[in-house]
């Protein structure tokens, strides 16, 4: 064999071998999108009540792709404390962040930082809502706090310091943002460098103002209503109903005119019985009596409910259409193979169930997060797992899934062996703490508490007090952000739930002694996770001296 043809030989021998080097070493992209207050109740493929209405076939189809999983938690329903788990893997008390005053600083801003060490352009398009710059990113163009559905005014990078510099953009919120996206990937993403990118829809936040083009959807449908929007059980303690059910007229913003304070028709929805009571010394003595629905009152709750239930489907319509449109876009693109793609929302959001609006309680439909995750190399389609995980696992699973290691500091735990193998490890977590700070803010009326919930039970400790000692003059309890209404302790109750035999949460089985062996490890699996996880009250005696008091009540 001649000279030249060795030499030949020799590079195609050393081309190919660094092509596959360079296949096997390519990291993934990533993209994670995620939508406000989009509740597992309104997907087709979480099997809900609402799944006949079919209301996001293109997002069934995106979670059908990948692996859904059916027990995802948020550590707190609500908006800043959720997104702050979601980028740092941290549980409140170590990222600082525990209700909606909450800020993260760019060094806190830890899943681009240690994604953007491994190789990543990062970028962020969307609602961020937690005040200070998202200067970690390379790119950024967020939402003005909570952002407007129409016309939205976005902050990004520029010649003045943050927030100075803004661009108004006309349209609904859920089309420019997907817009927004796409020009990035027209205009400034880096094909040499893999990609981080966090798309994230202010829909379907209340007050739900949908695109005109939806205005008839939905609208000769009748929506599928749930039983305890009229009839709640056992559901509840004396800490969420107050004695003889004395406290209802106040906790828990309704759909019916049972919260005085804070009902849907306030909200959106102004009908013939229409009452407006926007303090509570508005309200007459002889109107804090024990609340009962009569059929006139059926008539009237059922009505505001069609009309909740079809604005928000109307703005959860919008998100899945622009889904199609970029999932469209990826495609033609080439994108979608080496691409790990997550949807989620932030929280659940309570749609009618136990007569309650908005989120915040550690209930089933607030508690849970939808969320599927596509990428075909790694995960096999079609497959679903009940593994309990919480939004701070998050940022560890995709560190571990673009090729890094957990940090140290991190909280939360990578499910990337789940994804991988659909098996969940013998010594994965078999529970999930959630915590709820703001005791009876911006007049939804929601007790402060903390809980547990497992594979087969949940476990609720309402300790009705604030955050801060409001029994201290100098305290300033009523931060600006919350809006109370009440300047009150409420009363501290357990709850506890059968979650196999009694999914929907109606029948409150606390003190049942047939539980006391179930909810005495319950609790001991409570004081475990809060100290594990730096969620104890040792900064609060206040708190703890109610916890103390009450354990074993």
């Amino acid at each position: 064999m001649n000279k030249s043809l060795w030499v030949l030989i020799l590079l195609f021998s050393c081309s190919r071998g660094n092509n596959e080097e360079t296949k096997e070493t390519k990291r993934p992209n990533i993209i994670y999108i995620m939508a406000d207050d989009h509740t597992s109740q309104a997907f087709g493929v979480y099997g809900s009540r609402l799944a006949s209405l079919n209301p996001t076939p293109t997002l069934d189809s995106l979670a059908k792709s990948g692996m859904l999983f059916e027990n995802c938690f948020v550590n707190n329903s609500i908006c800043v404390p959720s997104r702050a788990a979601v980028l740092t893997g941290q549980r409140a008390q170590t990222n600082g962040v525990i209700d909606l005053e909450g800020s993260l600083p760019p060094e806190k801003q830890f899943l681009s930082m240690e994604l953007k060490k491994l190789g990543y352009q990062t970028a962020i398009v969307g609602k961020w809502h937690l005040k200070e710059e998202p200067a970690s990113f390379d790119y950024y163009k967020v939402l003005n706090q909570q952002g407007t559905y129409f016309d939205p005014v976005f902050r990004v990078q520029g010649n003045e310091p943050w927030p100075s510099n803004e661009i108004q953009y006309e349209g609904h919120s859920s089309d420019v943002i997907t817009d927004q996206v796409i020009n990035w990937f027209e205009k400034e993403r880096e094909e040499d460098k893999p990609f981080f990118l966090m798309y994230h829809f202010k829909a379907p936040h209340d007050d739900f103002e949908n695109a005109p083009r939806y205005e008839d959807y939905l609208e000769d449908v009748f929506i599928p209503e749930p039983q305890s929007l009229y009839d709640n059980g056992n559901n509840g303690s004396e800490a969420t109903r107050g004695n003889n059910d004395s406290l209802t007229r106040y906790i828990g913003s309704s759909v019916s005119h049972r919260n005085l304070i804070r009902n849907q028709a306030m909200n959106i929805w102004q009908g013939p019985n229409y009452k407006n009571y926007r303090d509570a010394e508005d309200i007459l003595p002889n109107e804090l009596v024990k609340w009962e629905m009569d059929e006139e009152e059926k008539q009237y709750t059922s009505e505001v409910y069609q009309s909740y239930l079809k604005k928000y489907l109307r703005c959860v319509k919008g998100i899945d259409d622009n889904m199609k449109r970029f999932l469209a876009y990826l495609k033609s693109n080439g994108l979608l193979e080496n691409t790990i793609i997550v949807y989620t929302s932030d929280q659940g959001f309570m749609l009618g169930e136990h007569d309650f609006i908005d989120k915040r309680w550690m209930y089933e439909e607030s508690l849970r997060m939808p969320f599927f995750i596509r990428f075909p190399e790694k995960i096999k389609a079609n497959t679903r797992t009940d593994a309990i995980i919480n939004n701070t696992d998050f940022a560890p699973t995709l560190i571990e899934l673009a090729g890094g290691e957990k940090p140290e500091y991190m909280q939360g735990n990578s499910f990337k062996s789940i994804l991988e193998t659909n098996e969940e490890p013998e010594d994965w977590q078999k529970s999930t703490y959630y915590r709820y700070w703001m005791h009876l803010a911006h007049r939804h009326g929601n007790p402060a508490h903390f809980g547990v919930r497992t594979k087969e039970y949940k476990l609720i400790f309402y300790y009705g007090k604030y955050w801060v000692d409001t029994d201290n003059p100098e305290a300033e309890w009523n931060k600006s952000s919350w809006g109370n209404d009440f300047t009150t302790h409420t009363p501290v109750a357990w709850e506890f739930y059968d979650l196999k035999k009694d999914p929907r949460e109606m029948n409150n089985l606390y003190g049942n002694p047939d539980y006391k062996e179930t909810i005495a490890h319950l609790k001991e699996e409570l004081k475990r996770l809060r100290v594990e996880l730096n969620e104890t009250d040792e900064d609060y005696p206040h708190i703890q001296e109610v916890i103390d008091k009450h354990w074993n009540d």
